[in-house]
């Protein structure tokens, strides 16, 4: 198939109108699954036996089923699971179902992140902080957090990557982001055209995950300039 210049531009265009939602479906999803894979991670850290269980309960089956799996759980059968406690969510925003399941299934994989930078720090550096008579939570907001942040900022940017490639499942429940746009474009020109537009949304995909990657590169920089290596 033919196609010029304008062509190209015009399926940019259309696709790139959608971005918008999906960057707001990747940092809210991102958002919330810092906090719950940071909260995860000190649990199975301090392995609390109740906690800890359910903990990694959790963290095997969200990293043994696959993502859409997940949504379609999450979509489908919480409703259905609340209805028992005489609780109605089926008038839920789709959108909210997107983010409940990105959420909980990044935050698998954040709180190992997390948690491994967490251990890269050493117990000494947590032995110092109670000698000065700092507290659990002061230690951990003061001396360790900000040391295990700069040591899991490669592996945080990978897991951003992989979100951002995730949210092309939520077209699957009806959300019309830019993976849901594609399949508007096609269906409208009845499959005509299906190897340009797929390139384009290569293209835009490619380019947002060149970003990210620019972005904690240069986060890297910053946040270890002034600090010492944790083996000097």
């Amino acid at each position: 198939m033919s196609t010029s210049l304008q062509d190209w531009i015009d399926l940019f265009v259309k696709v790139l109108d959608k971005l918008p939602l999906t960057l707001f479906m990747m940092v809210v999803s991102l958002f919330f699954a810092l906090i719950l894979g940071l909260i995860i991670a000190i649990i199975r850290i301090q392995k609390q036996p109740v906690l800890y269980g359910i903990a990694t309960f959790y963290l095997s089956f969200t990293r043994c089923t696959p993502l859409l799996v997940q949504l379609f759980l999450v979509y489908f059968g919480l409703p259905q699971l609340l209805l028992a406690f005489n609780i109605d969510i089926n008038s839920w925003d789709r959108l909210i179902f997107v983010i409940i399941t990105f959420s909980l299934h990044t935050a698998a994989y954040l709180s190992e992140v997390i948690r491994s930078a967490y251990l890269a720090v050493g117990q000494e550096q947590m032995e110092a902080a109670y000698s000065v008579g700092m507290s659990y939570p002061q230690a951990l907001k003061r001396i360790i957090l900000p040391q295990a942040f700069v040591i899991a900022l490669p592996n945080l940017g990978n897991n951003i990557i992989e979100l951002l490639k995730d949210t092309s499942l939520a077209f699957t429940i009806g959300i019309i982001d830019i993976m849901g746009q594609v399949r508007i474009i096609l269906g409208n020109n009845y499959g005509i055209g299906m190897f340009e537009i797929y390139v384009v949304i290569s293209l835009v995909y490619w380019g947002i995950c060149i970003l990210i990657e620019s972005i904690i590169g240069y986060a890297e920089k910053v946040f270890k300039k002034g600090h010492v290596g944790l083996s000097k």
